[in-house]
This record gives structure tokens, sequence and C-alpha cells, in this order.
């Protein structure tokens, strides 16, 4: 793991996991407490220099720290137990670019959408280096799972969550009114897919309705970072 935000929420939330720790003379000073703790517990940390911790790191994109530890867990989603999930839902089928997953967790973590749901799309970004350094620690505070068979999971999920995929200018606009818990109270669930060709047909289908973030026309469609920021936040305030 890399990048100073990210490093700092590791140690906030789990420290134990950390095994080494990397760092040049610039990010010293903002790593004493993770320092210290990776005193406590015995385990290897120093300072190194540029070229050395590029090779560590595999990247030049490092941020000044590498941290190597344990990867948090994916868990197979089930749809029976998020009938007890409170809040909306973000769900991703085939989001392959790690740094467009990483830019959604963050937007995930900063508005308090503490899950994630990720596809068995054989082109479904996971967690990664690159996701990790764009998240800037969202990746602590978002729980992440992975569904298998995504279109059959989808419906079953329908018990409790009214679940709406995205696709361009199809169904209805997209906005905290639409977005807000129906009668029936099930929050709602949201399916986003592949940057190029957005979602497979069968998720589509599965899905309970079609909705769309309206916009001027001049340009085709934003990208699915963005488009889940839109979402997240407009969701997250349908719920207030």
């Amino acid at each position: 793991m890399t990048g100073v935000p990210a490093v700092q929420a590791l140690f906030a939330r789990r420290p134990a996991d950390v095994e080494r720790l990397f760092f040049d003379e610039r990010r010293a000073p903002l790593l004493s407490e993770a320092c210290a703790a990776m005193a406590r517990a015995r385990r290897p940390y120093r300072l190194v220099k540029a070229e050395e911790l590029g090779r560590i790191a595999g990247t030049v994109l490092h941020g000044g720290v590498v941290a190597v530890a344990r990867p948090l867990p994916v868990p197979l989603f089930d749809p029976q137990a998020a009938k007890d999930w409170r809040g909306p839902l973000l769900m991703l089928d085939g989001v392959g670019n790690p740094h467009n997953l990483g830019a959604i967790v963050r937007t995930a973590a900063f508005f308090g959408l503490g899950r994630l749901v990720l596809s068995d799309h054989a082109g479904q970004a996971g967690p990664s280096e690159a996701a990790y350094r764009v998240a800037e620690g969202g990746f602590e505070a978002v729980s992440l799972y992975r569904a298998r068979g995504f279109a059959a999971q989808i419906r079953r999920l329908r018990a409790s969550h009214r679940v709406i995929g995205t696709a361009l200018e199809r169904g209805r606009p997209l906005d905290p009114a639409t977005l807000a818990a129906g009668a029936d109270g099930r929050p709602v669930a949201l399916v986003l897919g592949n940057e190029e060709e957005g979602l497979p047909r069968a998720t589509l289908e599965a899905c309970e309705e079609i909705g769309y973030i309206p916009g001027t026309g001049a340009v085709q469609s934003l990208n699915v970072a963005a488009t889940a920021a839109i979402l997240i936040h407009a969701a997250t305030r349908a719920g207030m």
C-alpha cells in the first residue's frame, strides 16, 4: 500500500495487519505514530532513499511511503444477509479500471456508504495497489463483497432492495427524489457497469428499474467514477 492518506488510514483501522513499513525523508514527520506502532509490535520499519522506495513499491507513484500489509478479505455477497443492511448500496458489474474503482471507493467512504458489491464479471477490477492509492484510505472504511452469478443475485436482492441499473438515457432520471426509499421501505441498490460497454444485458434484465443522470447533451456520458459520485451523493441525501 502506498501514499500517506492510505497508510495512515491503514494504521488507524488495522495496525496489526501491517508487516513492514518503508518511507523517505520527506514523509518521516508524518509517520511518527505509525513508526511507534511498528516499534511496539516489533516489526520492521525504516527510512530509505527514493530510489529504493520505488523498487520496493514497483512504481514511482508511491507518495513517499510503502506499507506491506495483509490484504482485506472480500467475502461472498449474500442477498439474504443484505436484508439486514440499512441505507443505499452500490454494485459494480465490469468496472475494469482500478483507478475508477479506487475513486468510487473514496467517494463511498466520503459520503458514508459502507458497502460495495463487485460482480464476477471477467473484467471487474478488484482491490489492487493502484486502487488503494487512488482511494486515499477509503478501502479501510468501505466493506467489499464479491457476488457470484451476478444477475441471479440481483434478482434475489430485490426482496430487500429496490435495484436500479444505470444506462445512457434509458428509464427515468435519477435524483434524490427518485432514489428515496419507496412506500415499502426498501433502500435503493444502484448498479453501474463497464466503462465502455455499460451493463450486460442479463444484468439490465435482472434490475427492477433502469435510470440515468440527465445532462445537457454536450457530451454523451460521464466517467463511471463521476457517475458513481453523483449517484452516491443523491442516494445518501435521499436517506436524510
